[in-house]
């Protein structure tokens, strides 16, 4: 989908409604700009918690949820084998 829109003398540019309901983007909430090769994307910040809870849900083992102390074993162990 491509849309265009003119800049303001500011430099602002209004996010078109439909592009901010498909990305979930809400008055008052951070995003993040990134640029790659002359191109700039948009995205809605991430919570911290949800993306905690997201990757704690998606890390799975054993068929159960890995913990923070899951995460801190494991690494501990991982840097058993190299000392």
């Amino acid at each position: 989908m491509r849309i265009k829109r003119i800049m303001g003398e500011k430099g602002q540019v209004v996010i078109p409604r439909d592009l901010r309901e498909m990305i979930g983007i809400k008055g008052g909430e951070k995003i993040v700009f990134e640029v790659v090769n002359n191109k700039i994307t948009l995205e809605k910040e991430e919570d911290s918690k949800e993306f905690l809870k997201k990757f704690f849900s998606v890390s799975r083992t054993k068929e159960k949820d890995l913990t923070l102390e899951d995460m801190r074993r494991i690494e501990e162990e991982s840097y058993d084998d190299i000392l």
